[in-house]
């Protein structure tokens, strides 16, 4: 017991850093393509690979990016820029130096809001976001002492998003990447793709005393290729600094991995108080001006960001807050249902499809809504006939949905054409209700007797006789009355 109070008297410090790559189609200041998933060293440069004499020039779109991220997260951002080399060696680094932003970060300050759907948001501070551009990749083969490099990544734009030491838990760790993870995406700025390393995190871990407000010394856990190893990740390094240092044993500062089998953090380096990187300014690459001319265009061409979606879909629309956080995890919902509450008022309905039979489909055929043919019109088609009483919802979920998907047809005229509109007349449903009831006379005893889940069985009769075509509120009201 005394062990866990002692324990319980630490609290953790974390910092993360960001690494997002942007979705460009070409490189940061070379004209090779920057593309995922092709052979090695294909999309290669003389710029890229820093060959003498070679001369960058900076992507536009890639500054438009950087710019549009940082608006997003109300940074401030930097007017007079330039870029700067970072020299140190490593062998998927070609030109021996980075060029990246160190003494003008594109963005200054800022914040990303996490928990906004609860009663105690947090505002996780920034202490700024850089452009750079990424290295290449160490591919290390198997079997053998040798390491093969990868250029197809050198060069690659990046946002370096940069937080300051005041994380507290791997849970808003986590909340954090997740949020930034949905802003990226929603921007169309990059894809998010954690296992592909177009976002990757870094970890500086501490912990100090409760009470105390110098920081200690400062772990990085470095290449975290998941929301979820980031979390166990400080769990792990929180768990053995408070070991070490309730055994009188120092921290080391140092850069340490994740194995995520044995769920441990291994040495990889120690840190240096100051690491020697000679920054000095680019000399090929002249500085730029972001003039109000240019950031007033950009902010006006900013996609919506998921708290916007958020806000609106709880404000206007009505929707319960854990619709709003579902329907907001991916763009391509969100814009879904915009397009879809165009054509009806029955929000919740919209939401309900979306969340349950819509995302239910994608993930038993393994797709996206992208590879759909489905169109808000044709969602808020499907809503409309169940809502009207035209179809029943189950029809429309099992006849009329796969249907859609499968031609791209209208809902109603598939409704009409495969001969599934229900039955609402009342003048045609007794006929029917009254030979149930002739035929099951034992059936109908029992239930005036007592045993009303009968109903069930009687409308379920009642419906292979009309091919499930009788309204089930008309036949269910019908029956009672003719049961009574």
């Amino acid at each position: 017991m005394s062990d866990l109070k002692d324990k319980n008297s630490f609290e953790a410090v974390i910092g993360l850093e960001v690494h997002v790559q942007l979705q460009t189609k070409s490189k940061v200041f070379s004209p090779d393509a920057n593309k995922f998933g092709s052979e090695p060293n294909q999309h290669i440069h003389v710029i890229s690979l820093g060959h003498p004499g070679s001369m960058p020039k900076l992507n536009k779109k890639a500054l438009e990016y950087a710019i549009e991220m940082g608006l997003a997260c109300h940074s401030e951002i930097g007017r007079y820029n330039f870029f700067d080399r970072k020299n140190y060696f490593y062998p998927d680094l070609p030109k021996g130096y980075q060029v990246t932003q160190d003494k003008t970060p594109i963005c200054k300050g800022g914040y990303v809001e996490i928990g906004f759907d609860t009663n105690t948001p947090k505002k996780i501070m920034l202490h700024k976001i850089h452009m750079e551009e990424d290295a290449g990749k160490l591919m290390h083969v198997d079997g053998k002492d040798i390491s093969a490099v990868d250029y197809n990544r050198a060069g690659v734009p990046l946002i370096e998003i940069v937080t300051d030491p005041m994380i507290t838990s791997s849970q808003d760790a986590g909340a954090f990447l997740t949020e930034i993870r949905k802003m990226v995406r929603f921007l169309g700025i990059s894809d998010g793709h954690m296992e592909e390393g177009s976002l990757r995190c870094d970890a500086n871990v501490s912990i100090r005393k409760k009470g105390v407000t110098t920081l200690g010394n400062k772990v990085e856990v470095k290449n975290l290729n998941s929301i979820r190893y980031v979390q166990k990740a400080i769990e792990v390094e929180i768990e053995r600094q408070t070991n070490l240092t309730l055994q009188g044993k120092a921290i080391i500062s140092e850069t340490r991995l994740f194995d995520p089998e044995k769920n441990q953090t291994y040495g990889m380096r120690m840190k240096e108080e100051l690491n020697d990187y000679r920054y000095f300014p680019e000399p090929d690459l002249a500085p730029f001006v972001v003039d109000d001319i240019m950031l007033e265009d950009i902010r006006k061409k900013m996609a919506k960001l998921p708290r916007q979606y958020y806000d609106d879909f709880t404000q206007k629309y009505g929707l319960p807050s854990y619709d709003a956080l579902v329907i907001t995890e991916k763009r391509d919902f969100a814009h879904l249902f915009e397009e879809a509450i165009a054509h009806t008022t029955c929000y919740k309905q919209v939401s309900n499809w979306l969340m349950g039979p819509i995302k239910s489909y994608l993930k038993e055929n393994g797709t996206s809504l992208r590879k759909l043919s489905l169109t808000g019109a044709m969602l808020a088609d499907l809503v409309n006939l169940v809502e009207k009483g035209t179809v029943s919802y189950t029809v429309a979920c099992q006849n009329i949905f796969p249907e859609v998907i499968k031609t791209g047809k209208a809902p109603h005229d598939i409704a009409h054409d495969m001969n599934l509109v229900q039955e609402s007349d009342s003048d045609v449903l007794m006929p029917v209700i009254q030979e149930v009831l002739a035929q099951n006379a034992d059936k109908v005893a029992m239930y005036k007797s007592g045993k009303k889940g009968l109903l069930g069985m009687f409308m379920g009769e009642v419906m292979k006789k009309t091919n499930g075509k009788a309204d089930p509120k008309l036949t269910n009201q019908l029956l009672v009355e003719s049961l009574a």
